[in-house]
C-alpha cells in the first residue's frame, strides 16, 4: 500500500478540485438537532457534541497512554501517529464506531467513507502551535465534501491550546497561504494569514469523550501548550462516497455506512494490531 500522507503542494496543484462548501444535512437527523446542522452550514462546525461517558473515554485514554509509550520508544513523536485506523485494531473501532457515524451521518447522509485518524497530541509545555489552515488545502480530495470529527482524549481548554475555529470562514473558498516550512513552532507547513476579517475566533472547549465537528474549508487552529496538562485530540476524518481521492489515498478510505457504489474506496478490514 503506497500513499503519501502530506502531498507536496506542487502536485494538488495539478488535480483540478472543487474547493466550494456543499452544505450539508439530511431532512430528519438521528442525533444533531436541525439548529445544529443549521450551525454546521453556517458556521463550519458544531461544539460540543457528547459521544462518550467519562468511564469509556478513561479506557481510551489508557490505550492511547500505552500506544504513545510504544510509539516515541521507536522513535516517533507525538504527532506521529497519523492514519492509525490501518494500522491499530483500536483506532479503527473509533473510525466505524455507531455513535460517531451516527452524527456524522446526520451531516453527509446515509453513504459515508471514514478515511482519516491522526492523533493531535500537545505534550505539557511543547510549545508548538498549529497555525490558522483548511484541512482541504492538504488532501488530495474532490468535490470538497469532507468533514472532522475532533474526539477528545483528554479535556481541552484555552489554557491547554484547545482547537479554534474562525465561524463562516468555510464560506469563502479556498483560501490564500504561504509557506511556513522555516517555522519550528508550527506542527503544520502552512499558514493563512490576515484572518482578523473572519472575526473572533471561537475556542472548542470539549471535556475528554466530546468532539466537535468541522467543515474541511473552516480555518482552524491552536495555540502552543504551555500548561502542564497534556492536550490530546484523535481526528476522525469522513467524506461522502462520490469524493474522489488523487495519489493513492483511497487505500485509506473505509465503508463505515451505506455503500460505494463505484468502489472507488478499497475499505480494508479491520487491522489485528492493537
Amino acid at each position: 500500500m503506497q500513499f503519501q500522507t502530506i502531498p507536496a503542494y506542487q502536485e494538488l496543484d495539478q488535480i483540478p478540485r472543487d474547493l466550494r462548501f456543499h452544505p450539508g444535512g439530511v431532512q430528519a437527523p438521528a442525533i444533531l438537532s436541525r439548529q445544529q446542522i443549521e450551525a454546521f452550514n453556517r458556521d463550519g462546525f458544531i461544539s460540543p457534541i457528547r459521544i462518550f461517558d467519562e468511564a469509556e473515554m478513561a479506557g481510551h485514554r489508557r490505550y492511547f497512554d500505552d500506544l504513545l509509550n510504544r510509539v516515541m520508544a521507536a522513535g516517533g513523536d507525538s504527532y506521529s501517529i497519523s492514519t492509525a485506523h490501518l494500522k491499530y485494531g483500536a483506532v479503527y473501532d473509533l473510525l466505524t464506531h455507531p455513535r460517531i457515524v451516527a452524527v456524522v451521518k446526520d451531516v453527509l447522509g446515509e453513504n459515508v467513507i471514514g478515511w482519516g485518524s491522526h492523533y493531535f497530541c500537545k505534550m505539557p509545555g511543547d510549545g508548538k502551535r498549529v497555525s490558522w489552515h483548511q484541512d482541504a488545502s492538504y488532501w488530495p480530495l474532490t468535490p470538497s465534501k469532507a468533514v472532522t470529527v475532533w474526539l477528545a482524549i483528554d479535556d481541552a481548554d484555552t489554557e491547554n491550546a484547545c482547537v479554534r475555529f474562525l465561524p463562516g470562514s468555510h464560506l469563502f473558498g479556498h483560501l490564500t497561504w504561504h509557506l511556513s516550512e522555516t517555522d519550528e513552532s508550527n506542527v503544520l507547513n502552512q499558514t493563512v494569514a490576515e484572518v482578523e476579517r473572519f472575526g473572533a475566533p471561537f475556542d472548542s472547549l470539549l471535556k475528554a469523550g466530546e468532539a466537535s465537528l468541522h467543515s474541511d474549508l473552516l480555518l482552524h487552529g491552536s495555540e502552543a501548550n504551555e500548561s502542564n496538562r497534556r492536550r490530546c485530540g484523535l481526528t476522525l476524518r469522513y467524506c461522502t462516497p462520490d469524493v474522489r481521492a488523487h495519489l493513492g489515498w483511497n487505500e485509506k478510505g473505509v465503508v463505515v455506512s451505506g455503500t460505494d457504489a463505484a468502489g472507488h474506496w478499497a475499505n480494508l478490514s479491520r487491522p489485528e494490531l492493537g
